[in-house]
């Protein structure tokens, strides 16, 4: 698929994908979000991809939905919405947001589904669906309240206020806030760190983690285990010992 709404870039091991509708602040419309769709599943695909980064061009990461497309939803329509947190969500890759500007509705709810928040001091929050008569579509009434409780998500999405960067991390909705020039070397220098490490084991941490957000404490313990008796089966468990006692640093495979 060629893409006109979203850059796709793959380097070291790495790839990103910026969303490019600067002169609408990076608003989804249907085909961004087929684009965005299809980069996530390119992804996916790429054995030498091990770490993606979301970010946005101009002044927005993604401020919202296409308005204009809004009379044109569907049941379907609303259903692609929804699935773009869930596809980064279920993505077997660790996933980082990159959040230099807006961060609204879809746009938060897109980097809710990430592993990793990093926000630009010029970033902001919010789920301000409610002031056009409807609520979050895309998982903003799940995922924010896993994030920062159920008392801090209904007052976002109650008032539909737009929060700045440095109250998202306050509340637990990013990892940390770094100038905006500092931005993208921040996301990609955690990228590399990740990026070194046992994919197989990753890919297990991130579905444990996962898991025990959508179940109770004992439930998520009993998965826990299960994940971690799979990762003593691991190549790459038998090559981390083996680096550790040699005092080298480990080779890993992904398997």
């Amino acid at each position: 698929m060629a893409y006109e709404n979203i850059i796709l870039e793959k380097e070291n091991n790495i790839a990103v994908i910026t969303f490019n509708r600067p002169e609408a602040m990076n608003a989804l419309n249907n085909q961004t979000r087929a684009e965005f769709a299809q980069a996530v599943a390119d992804v996916a695909a790429d054995d030498e991809i091990k770490v993606l980064i979301l970010t946005g061009s101009g002044k927005a990461f993604v401020a919202g939905s296409d308005i204009k497309e809004f009379n044109k939803t569907t049941p379907l329509a609303a259903h692609n919405i929804t699935r773009l947190g869930a596809m980064v969500e279920k993505l077997e890759k660790p996933v980082i947001a990159a959040v230099n500007g807006f961060c609204l509705g879809g746009g938060c709810e897109i980097a809710m589904g990430c592993d990793i928040i990093i926000a630009s001091e010029k970033a902001k929050f919010g789920q301000p669906e409610i002031n056009l008569g409807i609520i979050p579509g895309g998982g903003g009434t799940q995922r924010l309240q896993r994030l920062v409780g159920a008392c801090r998500a209904k007052e976002l999405i109650f008032t539909g206020d737009i929060i700045r960067a440095e109250e998202a991390d306050r509340i637990g909705l990013v990892n940390r806030v770094v100038p905006m020039d500092e931005l993208m070397p921040a996301a990609k220098e955690i990228a590399g760190k990740i990026a070194s490490k046992s994919q197989a084991a990753l890919k297990l941490a991130k579905q444990a983690i996962n898991k025990g957000m959508q179940t109770s404490l004992e439930d998520g313990l009993d998965y826990e285990r299960e994940m971690y008796s799979l990762s003593l089966t691991l190549e790459d468990k038998a090559e981390g010992v083996a680096a550790f006692l040699e005092k080298r640093k480990p080779e890993f495979k992904g398997r």
